[in-house]
């Protein structure tokens, strides 16, 4: 698990430039599913099992990033942010592009912080001139956080954990599953964070009976944070609510009898903001019954996500009971 959320977290892949990432993800793939295929969206869609339900397990392969809009005579550049990104966590922070060129967030002059907005902020790749700025990034080049993944006992840090650590739980199950009782769809979706539009798409190409998506969530166990009943190491959470579903009561049933049968520890998640792909799914053609199982983590959408590998291993195990009965 460890290397794999390495290789996951540290491969590059904004919003809608998910190639590099694809590629990683497939080559994991290739050993332990039937058939393999990226749809027009670039979606890819690994099956397992031939017989049964179809079951939709989706997990987002995009991250957060930027996007640049302006390179000027002296070489910075201007950006806007490709999904949600608070201008505060990019002060020093560093961006790469998919070419390897690596730039710092830096912003202009301000009485008051407070003013800080992203279009009061510029990237900094060591040109001298707008002409030397623009033989190495294009206007509409997409960056990402440069940020090495980091092993801290069993907490991993690293950015695009959100959804990278989804990913790595379809993976971790798919190597493991042996008899599943579904027709089971493993979707790795593209452009989650800019409006859940691979899950769109991707949705009503496997045309499930019933789905599930695996991604994040924040926590309510730092100091002073908001009260929300999930905490890091304290196991999976299973969807009840966030603002794009509330989670159909026979998914959200089956994962908890499929966790007390298993003997997993897991907690309930009722998220107040936010959403995942199971919001876009659960409204494909005439509708699928939909749920989640969510990740804790600390720190989301910021360079430095956290969550607790106990949590990883538990959500693999969850899952495989609840596909494989």
């Amino acid at each position: 698990m460890k290397k794999l959320l390495k290789e996951l977290t540290e491969s590059f892949g904004p919003s809608g430039s998910e190639d590099k990432i694809r590629e990683t993800i497939i080559e994991r793939l290739k050993p332990f599913a039937d058939s393999i295929k990226v749809d027009k969206m670039g979606n890819i869609i690994a099956q397992k099992g031939t017989s049964g339900e179809r079951l939709m397990l989706a997990a987002h392969m995009d991250e957060i990033g930027i996007i640049v809009t302006n390179i000027d005579d002296k070489g910075f550049l201007r950006f806007s942010n490709v999904g949600g990104i608070s201008p505060f966590t990019l002060i020093g922070e560093r961006v790469i592009f998919a070419n390897g060129t690596v730039g710092v967030f830096g912003l202009e002059k301000m009485d008051d912080m407070k003013e800080l907005k992203i279009n009061k902020m510029f990237l900094d790749i060591g040109a001298k001139s707008g002409e030397e700025a623009k033989q190495k990034i294009k206007i509409g080049d997409m960056g990402t956080f440069y940020r090495e993944c980091i092993i801290s006992g069993d907490c991993i840090i690293s950015k695009a954990l959100d959804d990278r650590a989804g990913c790595a739980v379809l993976i971790k199950v798919l190597e493991q599953l042996k008899k599943p009782r579904y027709q089971t769809f493993f979707v790795f979706t593209v452009q989650e964070e800019v409006g859940l539009r691979g899950a769109k798409t991707s949705s009503f190409g496997v045309d499930p009976d019933l789905a599930i998506a695996v991604d994040v969530t924040p926590t309510g166990d730092t100091p002073e944070a908001s009260k929300m009943a999930v905490e890091l190491g304290k196991g999976p959470a299973i969807k009840v609510k966030d603002n794009s579903i509330i989670s159909h009561p026979r998914i959200k049933d089956a994962l908890i009898s499929a966790a007390t049968q298993k003997k997993v520890p897991y907690q309930l998640e009722v998220l107040e903001y936010g959403g995942t792909d199971s919001g876009a799914i659960h409204l494909s053609r005439s509708g699928v019954p939909s749920g989640g199982l969510s990740i804790p983590t600390r720190y989301v959408h910021t360079p430095s996500e956290m969550v607790n590998l106990k949590d990883m291993y538990l959500a693999v195990e969850l899952l495989a009971g609840f596909i494989e009965g």
